[in-house]
């Protein structure tokens, strides 16, 4: 019997038969093991315990206790739901039900679904659950299966495409209802402790605007009912600190219908806070040693195909025809750093030349993805490219991840790091991609970095370290980016010269440490529930007059403030104090002065902060004092009142 070596997590090797299964392999590890597995990885993709190892696959195998074992939970429970679904809509026409970060959805077909649907359907989905159905891999002949589907053309072209080729191909079944898929799955319905139902809302198949609107059900599952609580808690809380309900509140930005979609109108709210981020980001900048630049919003797209980013990104842009010539609207800032660089010759000496522009850039994202500030059309980068030497790349990466630790300290947010490697669709030779790889792998472990290595989800011209906000409510998004580029230098011919007097290839580093501003705002936003620190508030102090024989002083102390740098107004309503109180306080202003005549009477303030804490008979002098220390510190509460 011949054999294949695998490799374990830890990166021994075990020699197994020839077709041994995931499981097999886990068995031979050890039976205990063996009895608990429930799926397993194969080079980092999700696969069915049956599933075959091959000779160097990397195997990781997956328990109930693997953080993997929460997708297969969930994949699972959209199987639920859909048997659930056709038992009460047999007419429904099933089209995909995947696992996702929250929980799971189902793309159906053939049947009106709207929210008061979801509670018989979800009664439904528990009586599935209680009868603990065995959850069984079957495989079925390939003709079989398209018999099966003739009437369902959503399996139809699964059938066609993911499953192309192969003969027989794999059910789950569950009690009488099976559906096609390639799991992994729990052993039985009942290993779902707790279910629900969340909402419905409308889907393209395959997200195509061209394809047919499918009802998309979303769902969540969790292996008890107390993590399901959990959850629910969380999200309740998520719906409060909503960035989009927020930015209303706040007269921070809208989205109109009007403007086209994922296009952001910032008011004056919205754009003080981002021209706060700017500043910031600007400075660091600045003392790093960058030297701003600025490129136009529209390109010939001669210069995107030189990039590379016609042949890869051509679907995502926005073109259009000028004078019989194909303009593009620019998806990413670095062709023109790099046209700028090309403009002038380099020595060695010079190196590294660093730019940076918060460029705007355009990407057309399909309208059933676009939400709020997370995914637009319309987008900032406060991109940076640097241009130097080999020799030089440890240095400049480490420059910028010290820059980018700098922001996550600074608003307080916790960060997960990923290395991100070479994707399916991407330009540059073996070489290049193992060399940029392993540098960017060596300035992380040389800095003691902890991270996760995603496999394929690198930029198409090269690896990337890649930076996840985890805010307030322990979600993570996507944000800065530090990537190693060895085509685009290449791609447009850039050089220095070197100590020997010839021409050599530069490097090039692209790197974001917000990563948009548009996603870093929603992120702030949410994050501290549009309680933004004193330095970012778009409103600082107000102050509120007791009555209009205060209002004079109440002008002379916001005068004071402005003058001093401050964003401070005056409440001018006819309201009494408890209501110009109150509506601070929603406004979320960090402080609020208050002044009546025994302040006016003695030259004082008295200050409120929003966590409702107080002081009287309080010096302006000492007040302002601190507030410049609180702004310039950047720190992230109001602590004038603090304890």
């Amino acid at each position: 019997m011949s054999t294949i070596t695998v490799t374990l997590p830890d990166g021994s090797e075990l020699e197994v038969e020839e077709g041994a299964t995931v499981e097999d392999v886990a068995y031979e590890i050890g039976p205990g093991l063996g009895r608990d597995t429930v799926a397993g990885k194969l080079d980092g993709d999700l696969v069915a315990k049956e599933e075959e190892a091959y000779d160097g696959a990397a195997v990781e195998i997956v328990t109930e206790d693997s953080e993997a074992y929460l997708d297969v939970l969930r994949h699972s429970a959209a199987h639920v739901f859909g048997q659930a679904l056709q038992r009460l809509y047999p007419e429904a026409k099933l089209a995909i039900g995947p696992s996702t970060d929250d929980g799971f959805y189902y793309d159906v077909a053939n049947v009106d679904l709207d929210e008061d649907d979801l509670a018989d359907i979800e009664a439904e989905c528990h009586d599935i659950i209680d009868a603990d159905y065995d959850i069984e891999r079957v495989e079925v002949p390939r003709e079989e299966a398209l018999e099966a589907y003739e009437d369902n053309p959503y399996k139809q072209e699964i059938l066609q495409d993911e499953a192309a080729g192969e003969d027989p191909v794999t059910f789950y079944e569950q009690d009488d209802w099976r559906d096609l898929c390639q799991g992994p799955h729990v052993d039985s319905t009942g290993e779902i402790g707790g279910f629900t139902l969340l909402e419905v809302s409308g889907a393209y198949w395959r997200g195509d605007e061209e394809n047919d609107m499918l009802t998309r059900v979303y769902g969540t599952a969790f292996p008890t009912e107390e993590e399901l609580e959990q959850f629910l808690d969380m999200r309740e809380e998520a719906k409060e600190r909503d960035h989009r309900k927020l930015g209303r509140e706040l007269d921070l930005f809208s989205i109109p219908e009007v403007t086209g979609p994922g296009l952001p109108l910032y008011h004056p709210n919205g754009k003080t806070v981002l021209q706060e981020l700017e500043d910031y980001v600007n400075d660091l900048n600045r003392d790093a040693g960058y030297d701003q630049v600025e490129t136009p919003h529209v390109f010939r797209t001669e210069l995107w195909k030189q990039s590379g980013h016609y042949e890869n990104y051509k679907d995502d842009m926005f073109l259009l025809d000028v004078n019989e010539e194909e303009y593009g609207l620019k998806p990413m800032n670095c062709p023109g750093h790099a046209t700028i660089f090309d403009q002038d010759t380099w020595s060695y000496r010079e190196l590294p030349v660093r730019y940076f522009e918060n460029g705007k850039v355009y990407r057309k994202e399909q309208r059933g993805e676009l939400s709020g500030l997370s995914r637009v059309w319309a987008f900032t980068i406060d991109d940076g490219h640097l241009f130097c030497r080999p020799d030089q790349i440890e240095a400049e990466v480490t420059q910028i991840m010290d820059m980018i630790f700098e922001v996550i300290e600074n608003f307080d947010l916790d960060v997960e790091v990923a290395l991100a490697t070479r994707p399916e669709k991407s330009v540059g030779s073996d070489e290049i991609w193992e060399q940029a790889e392993s540098q960017l792998r060596d300035v992380l472990e040389d800095g003691g970095y902890e991270y996760d290595v995603e496999e394929g989800d690198g930029a198409f011209y090269g690896p990337k370290i890649d930076f996840g906000f985890e805010d307030a409510l322990g979600r993570v998004w996507d944000g800065p980016t530090v990537q190693l580029d060895f085509n685009m230098p290449e791609r447009f011919d850039l050089s220095y010269v070197g100590s020997d007097n010839e021409e050599h290839r530069p490097v090039m580093i692209h790197r974001a440490l917000y990563g948009s501003y548009e996603r870093f705002f929603m992120v702030l936003i949410e994050h501290f529930d549009g309680k933004f620190p004193l330095w970012l508030a778009p409103e600082q102090v107000r102050v509120l007059p007791i009555s209009d024989d205060n209002l004079p002083y109440a002008k002379r102390v916001a005068g004071e403030l402005s003058s001093k740098g401050f964003r401070a107004e005056v409440e001018e309503r006819d309201w009494t104090i408890g209501k110009k109180i109150q509506q601070t306080h929603e406004d979320r202003v960090p402080y609020m002065v208050v002044v009546g005549g025994d302040e006016e009477e003695s030259m004082t303030i008295s200050v409120r902060d929003r966590k409702e804490r107080e002081a009287s008979d309080v010096e302006r002098e000492d007040f302002y004092s601190h507030l410049e220390d609180e702004r310039d510190e950047k720190r992230t509460e109001p602590d004038f009142l603090a304890e």
